[in-house]
């Protein structure tokens, strides 16, 4: 799909304006400086808490800074040195979707010095980043938080959860199917590539997913200068009976305290059929000297709970993951293909004002979606902005919406609606961006 170019949408003049008034510079970066790029990698660092980045680590890290639209907010004549107090960065990706794909505005690396808190510094950075991808033309919006309690303010909604899983591998045991294909170990360097070829043809299959980059793969893959584990790194593919790539995990191992006993960490275990991804995880719990397997970012239907002997063994945990922000319901909802007919009228909440307002939904017995205004037509379901989002990839049941009073609505409407929403397989993503 054709994508825009974000790099080449200019600063939010609200938000500039905004900050001005505050003797602060809210701006775009030039990317070819490259003493204002050192200073915001360094200002990103400390901004999520890791090590002052080393002359490596940056020049790693360039190539995706240059990709990206990156915001500084500076004091007011700051030198080109100077660490920037706040930073954000954004680009347009594909988002997946039941039926295709969506272009996506995908918001990272949002930072606020420390000595700058309580300054509305954060707001501008979101709302300046909800506008400039509303006024060129894009109509959602999409992050991963490490902090939950953030970006409700603005309309995102928790929409893609994640299972965190814990595996007493001596006690789980094994009750799943024998591989028809192979294991074979990669070094890190292959490991980098088959991460990124596996991965990009499995997020097709489910709702919720974006592609990664270079980066990430390098990262996950353990090349990372700054990475402290990276010589624990390993990796295996699976390949199937015609020898064809179809799985690919990277996994780090550590002693447990116990003499030889150790933990395997997965970092990333991606399939593109169900067969792979048993294989692997059959791998990881039959490693030897390994009592325990811990893996994050999985899809809520994964089979890992019913490929064990003792489901007791595997302890799952739920989690927030991909969040969402709807800023054009006509173009969003009609993106995706929905899994039953349907028609209802929508009344939207939305206090920036992208999406408010009263539209009918309607759906076909194909999954095709038509929305109009229907500014006079009585609404049947009553939601905000951040709960609409939080339903859009599917990942998210109206009816637990609605029974925390984040839909009101008669039970019938919001069984047609979940019925409609509902995906398969489950929305999932498994990456950070």
């Amino acid at each position: 799909m054709a994508l825009i170019d974000a790099r080449g949408i200019p600063a939010d003049q609200t938000s500039v304006d905004r900050l001005a008034e505050d003797s602060l510079d809210y701006r775009l970066l030039d990317v070819d400086d490259d003493e204002r790029v050192r200073a915001f990698q360094r200002a990103l660092a400390r901004g999520f808490l890791g090590a002052d980045p080393t002359a490596e680590t940056r020049a790693e890290g360039l190539p995706t800074v240059r990709s990206r639209r990156n915001i500084g907010v500076y004091e007011h004549g700051a030198a080109a040195g100077d660490l920037p107090v706040a930073t954000i960065d954004s680009w347009v990706t594909p988002l997946t979707l039941p039926g295709g794909e969506i272009g996506m505005w995908a918001i990272s690396g949002v930072t606020v010095s420390g000595t700058h808190r309580r300054r509305g510094i954060a707001r501008a950075l979101l709302e300046g980043e909800l506008r400039a991808a509303a006024a060129a033309g894009v109509s959602l919006a999409g992050l991963t938080a490490s902090e939950a309690t953030i970006y409700g303010r603005y309309g995102f909604g928790s929409a893609i959860p994640v299972a965190r899983f814990t595996v007493d591998t001596r006690r789980a045991g094994w009750a799943g199917p024998a591989p028809r294909g192979r294991i074979e170990y990669v070094e890190r360097e292959q490991l980098a590539a088959d991460l990124g070829e596996v991965h990009d043809r499995a997020r097709s299959a489910r709702s919720g997913q974006v592609p990664g980059w270079a980066a990430r793969w390098v990262g996950i893959g353990g090349l990372a200068a700054n990475d402290t584990e990276r010589e624990r790194v390993r990796g295996v593919c699976y390949r199937d009976e015609d020898g064809v790539l179809r799985g690919v995990m990277a996994y780090a191992v550590s002693e447990k305290g116990e003499s030889f006993r150790f933990a395997l960490h997965v970092r990333l275990l991606v399939g593109e059929t169900a067969e792979a991804t048993a294989a692997l995880w059959r791998f990881a719990l039959q490693h030897d000297l390994v009592d325990e397997v811990t893996a994050d970012l999985r899809p809520l239907d994964d089979p890992l709970p019913w490929l064990v002997a003792d489901q007791r063994g595997v302890t799952q945990v739920v989690h927030d993951h991909g969040w969402l922000r709807i800023l054009d319901v006509p173009r969003t909802l009609s993106a995706r293909r929905y899994g039953a007919p349907l028609d209802t009228v929508l009344r939207v909440d939305d206090p920036l004002g992208f999406a408010a307002g009263t539209w009918r939904l309607r759906v076909d017995g194909t999954g095709a979606a038509l929305v109009d205004v229907a500014s006079d037509a009585e609404p049947d379901l009553a939601l905000d902005v951040s709960a609409l989002s939080s339903l859009y990839a599917g990942g998210v049941r109206a009816s637990a919406l609605h029974a925390a009073g984040r839909i009101v609505a008669a039970p019938t409407a919001v069984e047609a609606l979940e019925r409609a929403f509902a995906v398969y397989p489950a929305a999932s993503l498994d990456i950070w961006y």
